[in-house]
Order: C-alpha cells, then structure tokens, then sequence
C-alpha cells in the first residue's frame, strides 16, 4: 500500500512553492486583515473616536512595518521583491474594494486601482533601487580574471622569438 505525501489538492497549490508567490499570499491576506480591522474599528465603534490619531498612527505603523517584509526578505532578488509586493498589495486592493461594498465613504475617498497603484509605484521604485545596489555591489566585488592566465617564462608557441 502506498501512501500519497501530499493531500489531494496538492497539485493546485503548485504556484505557492514559489517564496515570492508564497510571500506575498500571505502578506496581502495579513494587509487586508489589518485594514479591514482598521476601517471597522474606525466605523463601527464610535467610543473609540477620542482615540482617532492614535489609532490610525498605529494602523499605518502596522502596515507599513509589514510592507517592508518582501524588501527585506529579497533585497539581493529585485525581481522577487517586485512580483511579493505586487501580489500583496493587489490582494490588500481586492480587500479594499470589497470592503467599499460595505463602507461606501471608501469608494469616494480613493478607488481600489488607485490604492494598487500607489503600492506598485512604490515597490517599482525599491525593487529598482535595490537592483542597482546589487549591480554596483556586483561590480565592486571581486573579478575572477578572464581566460587562461600563463605566468610561465616562456612565450606561447605561437610568438616569433627573433
């Protein structure tokens, strides 16, 4: 009797093998949660209104605190970091426009492709500052020289020795 190692829906799962693919999964499943919280705690709970800064100060901390998982997890891998943060941010985008269904100030405050935007521009511009980090750190590294390198005394054979 042989015994499967996966569980039967293994096979569509396949794309979550990728770190960048998983990554970003799971950061924009943890953005969405944190907004979500954020808009129905600012909504829905009216005694906590004193409490307005100090609440939205601690929600932009917490999203931006986990924003800056994929840029350093994959500093030296421009491409990761850029596809991780899109991910997250097009599910955190998702959220946000379904979360305009229920909060309709949302929808007038910003559109959900606005709310994408804004998080690729900003990954763009860091997925490409860290890749031209990693090409000057690249090239201030050591070169492995190129070729065969003869320190022997006597010429090639096929120099004249006149």
């Amino acid at each position: 009797m042989s015994v499967s190692p996966h569980l039967p829906g293994y096979g569509m799962l396949s794309a979550l093998r990728n770190a960048a693919v998983r990554t970003g999964v799971y950061l924009g499943l943890c953005l969405s949660l944190i907004f979500a919280a954020w808009v129905v705690v600012a909504n829905r709970m009216p005694l906590l209104e004193r409490f307005a800064l100090e609440r939205n100060a601690a929600a932009v901390a917490a999203i931006g605190l986990l924003a800056l998982i994929p840029i350093l997890r994959f500093y030296g891998m421009p491409g990761s970091l850029w596809a991780s943060g899109l991910i997250a941010w097009g599910i955190l985008s998702i959220s946000y426009r379904m979360l305009g269904f229920f909060f309709t100030g949302l929808k007038h405050r910003y559109g959900a492709f606005q709310v994408f935007m804004a998080g690729a521009v900003v990954y763009t511009i860091v997925a490409t500052i860290c890749w031209i980090g990693t090409v000057v750190w690249r090239l201030r590294g050591p070169h492995p020289p190129i070729g065969p390198v003869s320190h022997s005394s006597t010429p090639p054979s096929n120099h004249r020795t006149t």
